[in-house]
C-alpha cells in the first residue's frame, strides 16, 4: 500500500492559516465503584460514544468523522489472551506496560522505527517483550479517513532489571515514550501525525481515531473480544475547534477528554518552553533534558494541555493537584473561600498562569477518574449515580437510558468544581474533601505569608519625577497622538474615569496597506475568542476576573519550595508613575532593579538596529548578574533622542531573555509614554 499517512490539512497560503480554523465536542465517562472490571462497562460507555455523536461532526465525506475514541484500564485478561497468538508472553498485572502506536504504511519507514524502539527500551534497563499489529477493518473509516490510515500496533514492555514501583515503572514508561519520541523525529524526520502514541502504560490503554462513534468498535476489533473489560472507562466525540482532524489528535489523550477551548493557548506554550531552561525533577534527573521540548509543535489545545498535565503528574503531583493548578477556581475575590485553599491558589499562581478558557475536562490516571469545570462554568457536565454503584458523567444527560427510580444521585458540575471517583476506594470523593486533602499537604499558607511581598507593602519613595507641562505637547507629537487620540480616547478617562464606549470592532484600513506611517500596535489584533452569549460582563462577573499579577523571579515548576513564593503581587499589571518608583527603589528581600533605556537616534542610520541590540545584551549581562526587575523605559526623548517602539523592545527584550535561559530570572517592566489604547495594554502584556 502506498505510504499516504500525510496530514490532510490546507497550508498556509497568503492570508489564509490553518491554525484560524476553530470550531464543541462530547465528553463523558462511566465507572463502578465497587472497581470490578467488566465487559459492560466497555459495552456501556462505546453506547454513551454512540449516544453523544451529534456533539461531533465530519466534513464533506459523511463516513470520516474529526474523531472518537476509549481511554480504559488495561484489559489485562485479554491481552493474556491475544498475546499469545502474536508469541508475547506476559508477566503478571502492572508488570508491564503496552504501547498503542500509530506507524507509517511504508514498510521500511515501520522497520526502523521497531529497531529505535527496541534499542530505547533496552537502553532504559526494561524487557522489550513483542509487537502485535493491531487487527482492525480498513474498509470502515470514510474516503477522507483512509488517506491518513496509519499502521497500528502495540508494543509491550516488561520490567527487566528495572528495580521500583508501579509508579516508578510508569515514569520510566513516560521518559522511554519521549525519548524515543525525540530521537525518531531527529533520526527519521518523521512529524507528529506519522508516528504518534496515544498510550504507553501499564494501567490505562487507548483506541482511538478518525472515526465517528460506531466505527469505533467497528473499525477496532479488539473492542468487540469477550475478555475486554475494565472498572471504568473515558470517551470522547470530537468537535475539532482548534485544528484540523487527524488520526493522532483524536480524543481521549493520555490522561484526559476535552470539551472546550483553551484561549490563552499561545501564552501557555511560550512560558512552557522559558521555564524549560530551569526545570529540574528528583524524578528524572539529567534525563529530564532528554524529554525536551515538552510541548510538541502542531499539537491542538487539549492534546497541549494533556502533555503538560502529564509531564506535572509524571513529576510527583498527583492527579487532581494538577488539575487544580492548571485549571483554578476564581479564588482571589472570593471572600467565603477556606484560607488555606486560597493560599494553595495564592502560591501555585506565582508558578503557572491559568490555563484558561471554557473548559469541561474530564481526567484519569487508571485508578482516580473525574472532571471539572473552569471557573467561569461555560461548558455542560452533568451525573449520576445508580442504584448499583454506576457513576456516569457526560456533557448531557441521557446518554445511557436509566430508568429514575435506579437514580440515586444527580447534579451538574459548577464552576471550578470537581468530580472525583478513587476506585481503589470504591467511593465518590467530593470536591471539598479532594482539595482539603491537596491544600494542606504543605503549608502553603505560610510559604505565601513569609515570602510573597504584597505591593502595598512596598516603601513610598520620596519623590516622583514630575510632570513637565511645558514639553507635553513636544513628547505627544514624539510618540505620535492625533487629535483622535487626545479627543476620543484619552479626554473621556481623564474626564469620566471610564473608557469612551464604541462599536465593537474597527474600520480603519490595515496598517500593512496604509501609505501613512503607522504605528507598531496597528499591525496586530487581539487573539479574540466568542465563546458566551450573552459576553461577560466584567462588572457583573468580577468573581471570575482576574488581574492579579506576579513580578520577580520563577522557580522550578517540577518543585515546591517556600522559595517558588518569594515574588512581589501586584493588584493589576498597570502602575502609574508612583508606584513605579517604589519598584525602581526596591531594596527589600533579594529583589533589585535595573532601568535600561529605549533610545536611538534617528539621524544615525540603522542606529534602532544597533541600540535594540545593545539593549537585548545589557538585559542579558544584567539579568546574570542578578539583577531581577528588570525597566524598560522610554523617558528622556526629545527632539533628537527618539523612542524605540515599546513593543518592538519588550519583545525584542523578552525572547533575547528566552534564548539565553534567563527569562524566568527576572520580571519586566515596560515605561513608556506611547501605549495609550486597551490594545496597546494587551499588545504589551
Amino acid at each position: 500500500m502506498k505510504d499516504t499517512f500525510e496530514p490532510q490539512i490546507p497550508q498556509a497560503k497568503g492570508m489564509y492559516d490553518p491554525q484560524f480554523e476553530k470550531d464543541a465536542c462530547g465528553v463523558g465517562f462511566i465507572a463502578d465503584l465497587k472497581g470490578g472490571a467488566s465487559r459492560s462497562i466497555i459495552d456501556s460507555a462505546l453506547a454513551m460514544l454512540a449516544n453523544l455523536e451529534h456533539r461531533g461532526a465530519v466534513g464533506a465525506d459523511p463516513e470520516t468523522g474529526d474523531g472518537a475514541g476509549i481511554l480504559m484500564q488495561m484489559p489485562h485478561d485479554f491481552f493474556v489472551a491475544v498475546s499469545k497468538d502474536a508469541g508475547v508472553h506476559l508477566p503478571s498485572v502492572g508488570k508491564y506496560g503496552v504501547a498503542f502506536i500509530f506507524m507509517p504504511q511504508d514498510k521500511s519507514l515501520r522497520e526502523q522505527i521497531k529497531n529505535i524502539f527496541e534499542k530505547v527500551v533496552v537502553d532504559e534497563e526494561l524487557e522489550f517483550l513483542g509487537w502485535r499489529k493491531v487487527p482492525t477493518d480498513d474498509t470502515v473509516p470514510g474516503f477522507g479517513a483512509k488517506r491518513t490510515l496509519p499502521y497500528i500496533v502495540q508494543a509491550f514492555v516488561g520490567f527487566g532489571t528495572f528495580q521500583g514501583s508501579g509508579d516508578d515503572f510508569e515514569r520510566r514508561l513516560y521518559l522511554v515514550r519521549r525519548v524515543i519520541d525525540r530521537r525518531i523525529r531527529q533520526q527519521l524526520k518523521l512529524n507528529r501525525a506519522q508516528y504518534y502514541v496515544p498510550s504507553f502504560s501499564s494501567r490505562t490503554i487507548i483506541y482511538k481515531g478518525m472515526l465517528l462513534a460506531a466505527q469505533v468498535p467497528a473499525f477496532f476489533k479488539d473492542l468487540s473480544h469477550p475478555e475486554m473489560k475494565s472498572a471504568m472507562a473515558l470517551i470522547h466525540m470530537r468537535f475539532s475547534t482548534n485544528t484540523f482532524p487527524t488520526w493522532d489528535l483524536a480524543h481521549p489523550f493520555r490522561m484526559i477528554a476535552h470539551n472546550g477551548e483553551i484561549n490563552t493557548l499561545r501564552g501557555n506554550i511560550h512560558w512552557m518552553k522559558t521555564r524549560e531552561a530551569v526545570m529540574e525533577s528528583p524524578h528524572y534527573g539529567p534525563d529530564l533534558k532528554r524529554m525536551l521540548p515538552i510541548v510538541m509543535e502542531g499539537q491542538s489545545d487539549s492534546a497541549t494541555f494533556d502533555t503538560v498535565l502529564e509531564l506535572l503528574v509524571m513529576s510527583g503531583r498527583s492527579l487532581p493537584h494538577a488539575m487544580m493548578m492548571m485549571i483554578p477556581e476564581a479564588w482571589s475575590k472570593n471572600d467565603l473561600m477556606d484560607a488555606d485553599r486560597r493560599a494553595f491558589y495564592e502560591y501555585h499562581a506565582t508558578m503557572m498562569e491559568p490555563w484558561d478558557g471554557p473548559a469541561a475536562v474530564a481526567f484519569t490516571d487508571g485508578n482516580v477518574i473525574g472532571a471539572t469545570l473552569d471557573r467561569n462554568g461555560l461548558r455542560p457536565a452533568r451525573y449520576i449515580r445508580t442504584k448499583n454503584d454506576i457513576v456516569i458523567m457526560a456533557s448531557e444527560m441521557g446518554v445511557l437510558p436509566i430508568p429514575a427510580e435506579e437514580i440515586v444521585l444527580s447534579g451538574k458540575l459548577e464552576p471550578g468544581k470537581m468530580l472525583l471517583i478513587d476506585l481503589s476506594e470504591g467511593r465518590i470523593v467530593s470536591d471539598d474533601e479532594a482539595k482539603d486533602k491537596i491544600v494542606k499537604q504543605k503549608p502553603y499558607g505560610k510559604w505565601v505569608k513569609e515570602n510573597m511581598l504584597q505591593f502595598g507593602d512596598l516603601p513610598i519613595p520620596p519623590r516622583v519625577n514630575p510632570i513637565n507641562h511645558e514639553t507635553v505637547v513636544e513628547r505627544q507629537r514624539i510618540f505620535g497622538y492625533t487629535k483622535e487620540d487626545i479627543n476620543i480616547v484619552m479626554k473621556p478617562m481623564v474626564l469620566t474615569g471610564q473608557e469612551n464606549i464604541g462599536s465593537m470592532g474597527t474600520d480603519a484600513a490595515l496598517a500593512v496597506l496604509s501609505e501613512r506611517p503607522q504605528m507598531l500596535y496597528r499591525y496586530f489584533k487581539q487573539l479574540f475568542a466568542q465563546v458566551t452569549n450573552p459576553p461577560i460582563d466584567a462588572i457583573r462577573e468580577e468573581l471570575v476576573m482576574e488581574l492579579t499579577t506576579y513580578i520577580g523571579p520563577e522557580g522550578n515548576l517540577l518543585d515546591e519550595t517556600p522559595q517558588h513564593a518569594h515574588r512581589i503581587e501586584l493588584p493589576h499589571p498597570i502602575l502609574d508613575n508612583e508606584q513605579l518608583e517604589q519598584l525602581k527603589g526596591i531594596t527589600l528581600g533579594r529583589f533589585s532593579s535595573e532601568t535600561i533605556s529605549l533610545h536611538f537616534n534617528p539621524a544615525k542610520k540603522n542606529d534602532m538596529r544597533a541600540q535594540l541590540d545593545r539593549i537585548c545584551r545589557s538585559a542579558i549581562e544584567i539579568v546574570r548578574a542578578g539583577t531581577n526587575i528588570l525597566i524598560l523605559s522610554d523617558r528622556g526623548v526629545t527632539k533628537e533622542i527618539a523612542p524605540i517602539p515599546s513593543l518592538l523592545a519588550v519583545g525584542a527584550v523578552h525572547h533575547a531573555l528566552i534564548r539565553a535561559g534567563l527569562r524566568t530570572r527576572t520580571g519586566i517592566i515596560i515605561e513608556s509614554g506611547e501605549a495609550r489604547e486597551v490594545h496597546h495594554f494587551a499588545l504589551l502584556l
